[in-house]
């Protein structure tokens, strides 16, 4: 049974980490809509918002997430607000703030939200990393450059392997576990 899944971002990168990580098992389609972004501390309340907002708009079973960036020294700032801060002040600037800091510990949390006729069911994946003092590796997009797990940055991962170990491909895991189960 050929299985599609339509995923809504305005951003490209993560549209070919959803279709990387379901490797063939789905066809994943990609529509960037302008999704109004509900402010909220919680990545789970703001992808549920959004998802709800594509839905009405596009009448089709889809997924939308939303990713919180959080560093325990800066008390989990940027958190969900991570892609105004991404745009503000990049990695020099977060770099910056991590000048001298001892504790770099930091986290990735994805929720991925679908929604279909019959409702909204919201899925998340953390993953735990550092940040190091320098960007390295060429790959990934916004913090992967900064952001280390097991002595690499994901921007040094290559996407195949990011895609089965990343916060986004916890999420989607549990989503495609669930979407599986129930989408038979």
């Amino acid at each position: 049974m050929s299985r599609n899944l339509t995923i809504v971002t305005s951003n490209a990168n993560k549209a070919q980490e959803v279709a990387a990580f379901f490797g063939g098992t789905l066809t994943v389609r990609h529509v960037a809509l302008d999704i109004p972004e509900l402010r909220s501390d919680d990545v789970r309340e703001i992808a549920r918002e959004k998802v709800r907002y594509a839905y009405d708009h596009l009448k089709e079973p889809l997924i939308v997430d939303d990713t919180a960036f959080s560093i325990d020294a800066l008390n989990g700032f940027p958190g969900p607000y991570a892609a105004y801060v991404l745009i503000s002040i990049g990695n020099t600037g977060i770099l910056k703030l991590m000048d001298g800091v001892t504790d770099r510990n930091a986290r990735f949390t994805t929720a991925i939200a679908f929604a279909d006729e019959t409702g909204i069911e919201v899925f998340t994946g953390t993953i735990d990393g550092r940040i190091i003092t320098a960007p390295r590796g060429a790959g990934g997009f916004g913090y992967d450059s900064i952001f280390e797990v097991d002595g690499q940055t994901l921007a040094e991962i290559p996407l195949e392997k990011k895609s089965a170990i990343s916060h986004r491909a916890c999420a989607l895991a549990a989503f495609r576990d669930w979407f599986i189960q129930h989408q038979v």
